[in-house]
């Protein structure tokens, strides 16, 4: 995929910051073709999207190191402009619920268009349960297989006519709103659950270590099992598990692959640039 390579090569070279030229002759394409692909693709342009990797990089988020959730280090901009924030209500399942692995459960499903390539949405009733990516039409079925496995005895339904109202909401932040928050349902252990609500308490474009979630869930001894939890976090981009990183600021692993996960931060990134 054209843009895949593009924002792999961003990633490579951003501190030599290049142009739209460098990049698109790199990805093969005229600046012009490429340009209007890219923006599409990633809702920004190549040229913000440089600026905001070199806001965002890891190491620029952490550094002086991370803390507690409540006092995470701003990306790098000191003005007053904010990300705006995906607010959620959300509720998580009992323990007895999981351990019957879904039993009971109906779950609507659908693949949509996002800024990070197809997004298959999960939900119930009750809300979004579900959201994954895809890069195209040939691994939509596998991908949807690998989120069915986390609920092997729930109910299924191609509904995209059901799951398509979600998907605006969540990739179009003009509709984030604490008035009308999106609903979410949690399914996990009980562990995974404490994990995954403190991801959703971490304000917008802040970044925190795997030790330092740990921290502050239970203990700074737990990274490992953290980390476990946010791998298999089941909302992606909603739940927001790219913002983990590692101590020395690394990117760290991300279930989605590590070029989508840059590519969520830089978007991030951008809707920060457009506030200041």
């Amino acid at each position: 995929m054209r843009v895949r390579r593009a924002i792999a090569y961003i990633s490579d070279h951003w501190r030599d910051q290049p142009d739209l030229e460098e990049i698109s002759a790199d990805a093969g394409l005229s600046p012009t073709h490429f340009q209007r692909l890219f923006t599409r693709w990633a809702g920004i342009s190549p040229k913000e999207f440089v600026q905001a990797i070199t806001l965002d990089h890891a190491r620029d988020l952490l550094k002086g190191s991370a803390s507690v959730l409540d006092t995470a280090y701003e990306v790098g901009l000191s003005g007053a402009g904010r990300l705006h924030d995906l607010f959620v209500n959300h509720e998580a399942m009992t323990p007895g619920d999981y351990k019957r692995r879904g039993a009971g459960l109906e779950i609507a499903w659908g693949y949509h268009p996002s800024p990070f390539g197809q997004a298959l949405i999960m939900a119930t009733e009750r809300g979004v349960a579900g959201l994954a990516f895809a890069d195209d039409a040939s691994e939509e079925q596998a991908i949807f297989d690998d989120m069915a496995r986390r609920w092997p005895a729930a109910g299924y339904t191609h509904a995209p006519e059901r799951t398509a109202p979600y998907a605006t909401r969540i990739f179009t932040p003009e509709l984030w709103s604490k008035s009308d928050p999106l609903k979410l349902v949690l399914i996990g252990t009980d562990f995974e659950v404490r994990v995954w609500d403190a991801l959703l308490r971490l304000p917008p474009g802040q970044a925190i270590t795997y030790s330092d979630l740990a921290a502050h869930v239970c203990s700074p001894a737990a990274a490992r099992a953290v980390g476990s939890a946010v791998g298999r976090n089941p909302i992606s981009f909603v739940v927001p598990c790219h913002r983990v990183l590692r101590k020395d600021g690394g990117l760290g692993g991300y279930h989605w692959g590590i070029t989508r996960k840059q590519a969520i931060i830089g978007w991030e990134a951008g809707r920060l640039l457009e506030q200041v």
